[in-house]
């Protein structure tokens, strides 16, 4: 499926707007990765267990939205927009994906 952060496709034409879809993923940190990390923030350098994390969650909510666009009869979402949030003292992170699912027929 076709992901783009443009409202348009350069090499298709939008022929039907199926609403807006969403994926979200709450993510927590086991404690290994999170002492890694204070470790880190003591040193200084990146820290890849919050990397990975973060990377993981990301394909997650993509593919979450993907699949409820797919449901839809969409082959793309178009105004693709990926937030970030921190939630509560746990440091739970949260990563949301939203856009607008489409069918597109080549031009």
């Amino acid at each position: 499926m076709i992901c783009v952060t443009t409202n348009n496709l350069e090499n298709g034409v939008i022929v039907e707007y199926k609403g807006i879809v969403t994926g979200e993923v709450v993510s927590g940190v086991n404690f290994i990765k999170d002492f890694g990390a204070s470790i880190r923030n003591f040193v200084g350098g990146r820290s890849s267990g919050y990397e990975e994390e973060l990377i993981s969650a990301r394909e997650n909510a993509l593919a979450e939205m993907q699949s409820r666009a797919a449901s839809l009869g969409a082959n793309a979402v178009v105004g693709v927009d990926i937030d970030y949030e921190v939630l509560g003292q746990g440091n739970m992170l949260m990563v949301s994906a939203s856009g607008t699912a489409v069918v597109v027929k080549d031009k």
